[in-house]
């Protein structure tokens, strides 16, 4: 992480209590950590030396995670990112999609009949392509193993001012359309042509998958193997954050 980067979420780090035993802790070098484990898919048993015990940096992810500190540091560079792009900082519309994954190690699975995977869904949520040039940013990301219906309120309850999305044909269902109504969206589904043979790139939708491109470069994100699914949706805030503040800090 460079002084740039790290200089845009040093006011969201935790402050220091003014009781008790004095903080060593570099939050930097927590951060650095998480980025590398992320980035690079080893154990935690793995990660080098000068990072400190390993014990230490998992306790702290389980500590910031709750204060839901990676999901703020991508939203906030979200955020600035529109603003300086003279936009709303909040998006008015979006592109949801899902990807089925294995989770070999999960607490709770699902089975894919379709793709023939047991495991989890990651349901991701973007800022369409109107909204912003920087396309792919994460508006909302919830891992379930069955429920679609259930990303619509978690995209409800941070962006309250989306009104506008895009999906594939399989969120076309009436339970969850009945959902989106309930929460005042708006879903229009882009469906393949039934003429067009081999590849053909879809409005709209192209934009999600490329988003999951991206996502599986981090080999930590390959497969889902995290046991909570807290824990493996702060691994994909940890990623798509990195990403958001490199180009935040460095235009």
């Amino acid at each position: 992480m460079t002084d740039e980067e790290w200089g845009r979420i040093l006011p969201l780090m935790a402050p220091a209590h003014r009781r008790g035993r004095k903080q060593t802790t570099d939050f930097r070098e927590i951060i650095n950590a998480l980025r590398y484990l992320v980035r690079s898919g080893c154990g935690w048993e793995m990660l080098p030396v000068h990072f400190g015990p390993w014990q230490t940096v998992y306790w702290w992810l389980r500590r910031l995670m709750r204060r839901f500190l990676f999901q703020t540091i991508h939203d906030v560079c979200l955020m600035l990112d529109r603003e300086e792009a003279g936009r709303e900082a909040s998006p008015s519309g979006g592109v949801i999609d899902s990807q089925s994954i294995k989770a070999p190690h999960a607490e709770v699975r699902g089975y894919d009949a379709g793709k023939k995977i047991v495991g989890r869904k990651r349901h991701i949520a973007l800022i369409r392509m109107a909204d912003c040039f920087w396309s792919g940013s994460l508006l909302r990301v919830f891992q379930t193993a069955q429920a679609r219906q259930m990303i619509l309120s978690a995209i409800r309850k941070r962006w309250p001012w989306v009104k506008h999305l895009f999906a594939d044909g399989a969120y076309d269902r009436l339970q969850l359309m009945d959902k989106a109504a309930f929460l005042d969206f708006t879903v229009e589904i882009v469906r393949r042509s039934d003429t067009e043979k081999g590849f053909e790139v879809l409005p709209r939708r192209w934009v999600v998958e490329r988003t999951f491109g991206w996502m599986i470069r981090r080999r930590r994100l390959v497969k889902d193997y995290e046991q909570r699914i807290d824990v493996a949706e702060a691994m994909i805030h940890i990623a798509m954050g990195s990403i958001m503040l490199r180009r935040n800090a460095h235009p």
